[in-house]
């Protein structure tokens, strides 16, 4: 791909609840894709950036999404780069609804093993841009692999033959209650940089801490696990860390955390304790543990206990249906309670 070609990157993009779709948080890689520094889209309008052709269509795309309270959604519609000589490009733009804002993800989009693994993973895939056509790979009624939300349903819009095309709206309400995590992809023990609200996990509790002290410990290896995976599907044709589709998964969220760094040594299967077969596994996570960065005194959750007492159950169990994305600037995780 030669210089003047889009950069194959994704930023993460959280946008509120007003028509406009103002941007609330970019990450740094607007500026490969974009050409705009984060700080020059904060609050702005997103929609400035879209197509004229195309603004109608994705305003009420916006709409749609927040009303029916919509997760891990994909669509492809073109973006204005800063450069005029670079004109449009077309993205790839997830979308999941948390509680009071829109979070997600633009990528550049183009045809390939990428793009199909994408729409594979998406929820609902939604073409804008005509020339996308070839993006949209539809599968054979597959049930979505995210529950729908417990709550009632909301009362669709109105659909008038009058109602002007582009259409207009107040501030929508609060949706269903979910959280939004961003974690560094590019440390083994996920360091989480963003919270989006408190309705989980209480932000000045969790920022600057590890993923996995909010991870109860019997589902640990299982979740390392699934973000690895989802690391590794975040990597573009360069290699480079990039976007990978959705993936899904439900575990338990302990509220008040713990200190993962902390291992603990697993129970010795029955067949090893006759004395055969008694060689032991190497853990692949056992140094990066010690380098985790020590916040324990800055965020003032205590310290861990010698005492048998100190379990995951006095920490406030929570079971969650989580969805794990990656990006170029990190991981992202939504999570809701997970219904029963």
């Amino acid at each position: 791909m030669d210089s003047s070609s889009p950069a194959c990157v994704s930023f993460i993009g959280i946008v509120d609840f007003t028509e406009d779709a103002k941007w609330v948080y970019c990450s740094e890689s607007v500026y490969d894709l974009l050409g705009f520094e984060p700080h020059e889209l904060i609050g702005t309008p997103s929609l400035n950036l879209v197509h004229p052709d195309e603004f109608s269509e994705v305003k009420e795309l916006h709409y749609t999404t927040i009303s029916q309270d919509q997760a891990a959604v994909l669509a492809y519609l073109r973006m204005r780069h800063k450069d005029p000589y670079k004109g449009y490009i077309l993205c790839g733009i997830s979308r999941t609804v948390c509680q009071n804002v829109l979070v997600g993800s633009v990528s550049f989009a183009a045809p390939g093993p990428k793009a199909m693994h994408n729409a594979s993973t998406a929820q609902e895939v939604k073409i804008i841009t005509p020339t996308a056509r070839d993006l949209e790979f539809r599968r054979w009624n597959d049930p979505n692999p995210m529950p729908p939300c417990p709550i009632p349903p909301r009362p669709s819009s109105p659909s008038s033959p009058s109602r002007p095309r582009a259409i207009t709206f107040a501030p929508l309400p609060e949706q269903s209650v979910r959280t939004a995590l961003i974690l560094d992809r590019f440390s083994v023990n996920c360091g989480i940089l963003y919270c989006a609200n408190d309705s989980l996990l209480p932000t000045t509790t969790c920022m600057g801490r590890s993923f996995f002290d909010f991870v109860a410990r019997r589902d640990e290896e299982l979740v390392r696990a699934w973000v690895d995976v989802i690391k590794g599907w975040g990597v573009n044709e360069r290699g480079a860390p990039s976007d990978g589709g959705f993936g899904f998964g439900r575990f338990t969220v302990l509220v008040r955390g713990r200190d993962s760094s902390i291992r603990h040594p697993d129970p010795v299967p029955s067949r090893h304790r006759n004395g055969t077969h008694s060689h032991m596994h190497a853990d692949p996570h056992a140094h990066s543990h010690s380098r985790t960065r020590d916040v324990r005194s800055a965020h003032g959750y205590p310290p861990p206990s010698s005492g048998a007492g100190y379990r995951d159950r006095d920490r406030g169990e929570l079971v969650v249906d989580a969805i794990f994305s990656a990006h170029s600037d990190g991981l992202m995780v939504i999570l809701r309670k997970s219904s029963p």
